[in-house]
């Protein structure tokens, strides 16, 4: 896999091991990702996607356009090999990971055994309120409410610096995103929330069933926004029942 957009954490992963390629969060990084591979591995081989316009890729303009962004990646996703693989995105990373999805379907290519959503409510034509910030000022205050590990960088003007930038491109596209309709995806869903998500309500994770015709649970954490954080493990266990489940081939290089 293109290396410049999918990142490894952990020790190797063993040769047939599945794929669980990692979407994260607005303004976030692939290293978020990091303590979810070193759990995984060596049995998953998760690969986080880093977005342009953040850390080593700083320089590179941030991606202002959802759909753009999904098309991007679905490309580098691309596998001539047929192995199997499944998406997980968390906040917007979940939104990108279901139009990578819709992306993978429209070019007929192998599609993803699951998806994991987290944080995120389904998509509608009208974005949600919490996406519409109209300045640095709301933005920065949005991330404060939401907490997790990278509120902290707020307390340090140099880093809120270097955040802004993709934090901006990233609400704006979010903004910019509406749902354009379409047949429901073929694909197993899990969608993962924490009981005290500000911004996604159980409702709101309980929509993305209308977006799969197959197979859908939900998932529910203690916590907040960034449950993820504190809840780490039992995500991963979650993830690996999901892949277990999944059919054929995945299920059986996951039994313990």
């Amino acid at each position: 896999m293109d290396n410049l957009w999918f990142r490894c954490f952990g020790p190797p992963a063993e040769s047939d091991a599945v794929r669980l390629v990692c979407f994260p969060h607005a303004g976030g990084s692939a290293s978020a990702y990091a303590p979810l591979a070193r759990l995984l591995t060596p049995r998953v081989e998760v690969r986080a996607v880093q977005y342009p316009g953040r850390q080593d890729r700083r320089r590179e303009t941030p991606a202002g356009d959802i759909t753009e962004l999904a098309g991007r990646i679905a490309e580098r996703l691309r596998d001539p090999e047929g192995r199997p693989y499944a998406l997980f995105g968390h906040s917007m990373g979940a939104l990108l990971a279901y139009e990578t999805a819709r992306v993978l379907r429209s070019w007929d290519v192998q599609a993803p055994v699951r998806l994991f959503l987290s944080g995120r409510g389904a998509p509608s034509p009208v974005p949600p309120r919490s996406d519409l910030l109209p300045d640095d000022a709301a933005i920065l205050a949005a991330v404060r409410s939401l907490g997790g590990t990278g509120a902290a960088v707020l307390d340090d003007p140099e880093m809120v610096e270097m955040a802004l930038p993709a934090l901006r491109a990233d609400y704006r596209a979010l903004a910019a995103y509406s749902w354009r309709g379409g047949d429901p995806l073929d694909v197993p869903v899990t969608v993962l929330n924490g009981r005290d998500d500000p911004v996604v309500t159980a409702e709101d994770a309980a929509r993305w069933a209308e977006h799969t015709s197959s197979t859908f649970e939900v998932k529910e954490f203690p916590g907040n926004h960034f449950y993820l954080d504190q809840r780490a493990a039992e995500v991963a266990g979650v993830l690996t029942d999901g892949l277990r489940q999944a059919a054929g081939t995945v299920g059986d290089r996951l039994r313990p």
